[in-house]
Order: C-alpha cells, then structure tokens, then sequence
C-alpha cells in the first residue's frame, strides 16, 4: 500500500481582523491578512483499498468527524474515488486558538490524498471543496500569505516580509461562535485596501489596525488578558489572532525571548513566517 508520511499542516497568524458588516444569512464580512508560519501539525496517510476513511489521534483526542475524516470522504464524495485511507494526526498546534489548526489540517488532507488517489484535481477544484469544509480551508490550499475578504473566501496572494513571533496560548480556548454572536461585539468597521496595507517593513505590517474581536475576547476569556500582560512586561506588542485564545507579538531582530517565565498553563513558541506553505505546488504539478 502507498504511504505519505510527515506530511505538514502550518498555522496562521492574522495579523489584523476588521468585521466590515453582516450578510443578510448572519455570516460576517470581514477583512484580515492571514500569514503562514512554521508552528505545524504533522499527518502520515496509509491508503486503504476498502474505501474506508479512519483515523490515529498521535497526540491528544479530536472529535470522530473531525475536519480530516470530513475532507477524505468530500474527496470521494467529487470524484467518486473508491479508495481509503488511514490518517495518523501527530497535533501540535493548539485548538480554539484563532491559528486554523483544523483548517490546515483538512487542506493537507485534501492537497495528501489528491496526490496519493490520484485524483489530478485542480487546485481551484480543490478549494471549492475546501469552502464547503471552512471558509479558512481555501486560504491554507492557495499556499500563500494572503490579503482575505467576504466571509474569509476572497484571497489575494500577498509577499510579505519575513518576521520572528511569539505566539503564546491560554489554557482555555474561545469558541467561535459566542465571539461573533456577542451583541457589543463591533461590526462596523471602515473597509481598508491593499495598498494601505502593503509595506516591506515588518514594523508597519504587524502594528496595522486591529482585531475587532479582541474587546470580547479578552471578556470572555480572562487568560487573553493574561497573555496580552505577559507580552506587555516583555516589552512586546500583543495582538489576538483570528477568534481563539492565542495572542502573538513581533519579536524584533535582535531581541531575545526567555521562554522560561511564560505562565503556567499556557502554551507558547516562536515561531518564523513561511515563505509559502511546504506543499505548495502539490495541486499545479509545480510540487515535488
């Protein structure tokens, strides 16, 4: 039987995340900068000719029809593929943290067994796919940094400069959905463009706006107050990223990181950019 083994799943960090308004099916219009880093899950796919889909928690316990189970059986459902797959998920980043760790996950599902069934679905396919399993899924398929819109499917491929981050993780997580559906939460924000954005410095593109659901989040979940103070008396700028617990800070060149002091209970790394993600190419015939 083919193998893929020690395939990466990356994180993201959103360095901002204006909400612009509201659907009329209650799903958010926003807009935010996803940016790749290095802090990654790990996934070995054994292919199964029975057909069926299973899955090995490496690490800690996921839901039975986690977002990897739900991209091997959409993958079969597109291409009517009579092969399985045996997914072993080695996780290490975080969950309910705002780093679309699930998301990652089920793109390089998705990206993995494309290549092993040899299935030759385009990229563009596959993230039509990706859509209907998360609106972040599309974003970690296109492989690159990206300027995001609508309810998080309108990418634009951005370059962005290289950056060293601490990302640290309260204990607790945040659960999407009582984030968005909080009624102070802020809606309302002026739309931004790209250009007011770009920059080749790493200062300017990492102190850029906000996150607009960082005053709930830090309601909700005290231990983002405790993150965000922890950076503060590093000298750090913290920020929230996506709609989760962790929080992330540019570590400037030059400056080191003690790692020792981070509370306890907490999970934290420093992590660098991506220039692209590791499979990148694996759905254009550009990849290895």
């Amino acid at each position: 039987m083919q193998s893929l083994y020690d395939i990466p799943a990356p994180a993201k960090l959103n360095l901002f995340l204006h909400i612009t308004g509201r659907r009329a099916d209650g799903y958010h219009l926003l807009q935010s900068v996803f940016m790749l880093i290095d802090w990654c899950d790990t996934l070995n796919f054994e292919m199964r000719a029975s057909g069926a889909v299973s899955r090995e928690d490496l690490t800690w316990a996921l839901p039975a029809d986690d977002l990897c189970i739900r991209a091997a059986h959409a993958l079969q459902q597109a291409t009517g593929c009579a092969q399985g797959v045996h997914i072993g998920i080695h996780k290490s980043v975080p969950a309910q943290a705002g780093m679309g760790g699930g998301s990652s996950d089920a793109a390089s599902t998705l990206l993995a067994l494309n290549r092993l069934w040899k299935c030759h679905l385009s990229l563009e396919s596959l993230q039509s796919i990706g859509l209907t399993l998360g609106a972040d899924v599309p974003f970690f398929l296109g492989g690159h940094h990206a300027w995001v819109e609508g309810i998080g499917e309108k990418l634009t491929p951005l370059e962005l400069p290289k950056g060293r981050f601490v990302v640290i993780k309260p204990g607790e997580g945040l659960d999407t959905r009582l984030i968005f559906s909080d009624p102070t939460l802020k809606r309302d924000s002026e739309p931004a463009i790209i250009s007011g954005f770009a920059a080749n410095d790493i200062w300017h593109i990492t102190s850029y706006g906000r996150n607009d659901l960082q005053a709930v989040a830090q309601r909700l979940c005290p231990g983002v107050n405790q993150a965000l103070s922890w950076l503060e008396k590093q000298g750090l700028s913290g920020r929230m990223t996506g709609s989760g617990s962790a929080v992330f800070a540019h570590l400037p060149q030059g400056m080191v990181w003690n790692q020792a002091d981070v509370p306890q209970g907490f999970q934290s790394r420093l992590c660098s950019s991506l220039d692209v993600h590791p499979l990148w190419g694996w759905a254009t015939g550009d990849g290895k």
